[in-house]
């Protein structure tokens, strides 16, 4: 088999449509909690959900991420697994041979999945933030900045995924997709260092030297606590990309990163950059746990083997 394998992104949608499903009403939550106003702690904001829009509002904007990130998944798991491949045949490693993983290759890997999912995934992020933040009070606006929307929270701003591209795009041309896009970056290329290489060594940590391949419940801990280190450290860019995101649903009040960074502690102190880490960890593990459970699973069953292959 070549070093470019199509079934790593298979693997990958297959992997990314479970993690939605697991992770999307606490991802709901957490952006409520970050770019939001009065939700308080995370119960707070359960319950505030819960009781102004039922069950339902934790699935709000769902539709859009059960089709898109599947996809955006598929294309990071596969970029990784195969520059992996590609770094591994490099250093003149057999790629059958599941050599052990270098650190740098793992970093190198990593680090460019990172910056492939920003290019996918910027317009994705923010088509799904715009629709969970759509019915959510806002805040109050930089008075030098004009409002797009004179009453806003009247009715909802989209009427789905695909009038709210239409919408930006018309508002603010093909580029309007991509706000946020630097906050991104910040959050996803260390980020994705610290899901797949603390992934690579736990699993290796936890299988026995008696067992060539790691266990599915090795693959589910393992991801798992990957996901909510990495989530858990993307916290404070994570608060920044959703503010500047969620800005322009009613107003535009932040014109970049920095002025995002300033207002936000100007006007909240440093606490605010870690609003929603408690959510983000605790989403982060489910999440995880099924996106690697999904994708080792669905190896197993397009390779036509029984043994787990790690990313």
């Amino acid at each position: 088999m070549g070093s470019f394998q199509l079934d790593d992104f298979a693997a990958g949608w297959i992997g990314g449509t479970a993690s939605v499903i697991v992770g999307h009403p606490l991802d709901t939550v957490k952006t409520r909690l970050q770019a939001g106003v009065n939700n308080g702690n995370t119960l707070s904001c359960v319950r505030a959900l819960y009781r102004r829009e039922s069950v339902f509002g934790f699935f709000k904007g769902m539709s859009f991420p059960l089709a898109s990130i599947a996809v955006y998944n598929s294309v990071v798991f596969g970029v990784f697994s195969n520059t992996q491949r590609f770094l591994s045949q490099h250093h003149g490693r057999e790629p059958e041979a599941s050599p052990p993983r270098t650190l740098p290759d793992l970093l190198l890997a990593s680090m460019v999945a990172g910056v492939v999912s920003v290019g996918l995934g910027a317009p994705m992020d923010l088509i799904k933030i715009r629709l969970q933040m759509q019915t959510q009070p806002f805040r109050a606006a930089n008075l030098s900045l004009k409002p797009r929307v004179a009453a806003p929270g009247e009715q909802p701003a989209y009427q789905g995924p695909v009038h709210c591209m239409a919408t930006i795009v018309r508002t603010d041309g093909l580029v309007g997709l991509y706000r946020g896009t630097s906050a991104m970056l910040l959050r996803d290329v260390p980020g994705y260092c610290l899901y797949f290489i603390p992934y690579v060594f736990l699993s290796e940590w936890i299988t026995p030297e008696a067992c060539a391949d790691p266990s599915l419940c090795t693959v589910w801990l393992a991801g798992g606590m990957a996901g909510a280190i990495s989530w858990g450290t993307a916290t404070p860019m994570d608060v920044v990309k959703s503010r500047l995101q969620a800005d322009g649903v009613h107003l535009n009040k932040y014109k970049g990163v920095l002025d995002c960074i300033y207002q936000s502690y100007q006007n909240e102190g440093l606490k605010v950059f870690f609003r929603g880490i408690t959510v983000n960890a605790v989403r982060g593990f489910p999440m995880s746990a099924a996106m690697f459970l999904g994708y080792e699973l669905s190896l197993q069953v397009i390779r036509g083997d029984h043994t787990v292959t790690s990313p």
